[in-house]
């Protein structure tokens, strides 16, 4: 067993698409699918821009405020996760700050409650 130190992970930022207060640290990859935490600081935004696949957004601590291409903002937190389809326009903000856990790529994914794998019966 390793423990992997998601907080250690080395961050880079990013102000592409107009993005304030962004910044991102992959560790982990697939061949088609991608693992990065998020760091976004408080006021900061990751401006509107299309999911280059399929992109779920898990929130770990803080506040998201999460818009698709309806643009529509749904505000999510801790235990709650936003999912985008590939080339869906998508933005996050946040008020207060916000930890994430972005997965992109190649995703089958289930809705909550539902049996995604039948192993794990």
């Amino acid at each position: 067993m390793r423990i992997l130190d998601l907080g250690a992970v080395p961050h880079r930022t990013v102000d592409a698409h107009g993005s304030t207060g962004f910044q991102v640290g992959a560790f982990g990859i697939a061949s088609e699918t991608h693992l990065v935490m998020v760091r976004l600081r408080a006021g900061g935004v990751v401006g509107r821009h299309p999911a280059a696949g399929r992109q779920l957004l898990v929130v770990l601590d803080g506040d998201a405020l999460v818009s698709g291409s309806h643009g529509d903002a749904v505000s999510i937190g801790p235990g709650q996760a936003a999912v985008w389809e590939p080339n869906e326009l998508h933005e996050t903000r946040t008020t207060s700050g916000l930890v994430a856990m972005v997965v992109e790529g190649e995703l089958d994914l289930g809705t909550p409650g539902a049996q995604v794998d039948p192993g794990d019966v």
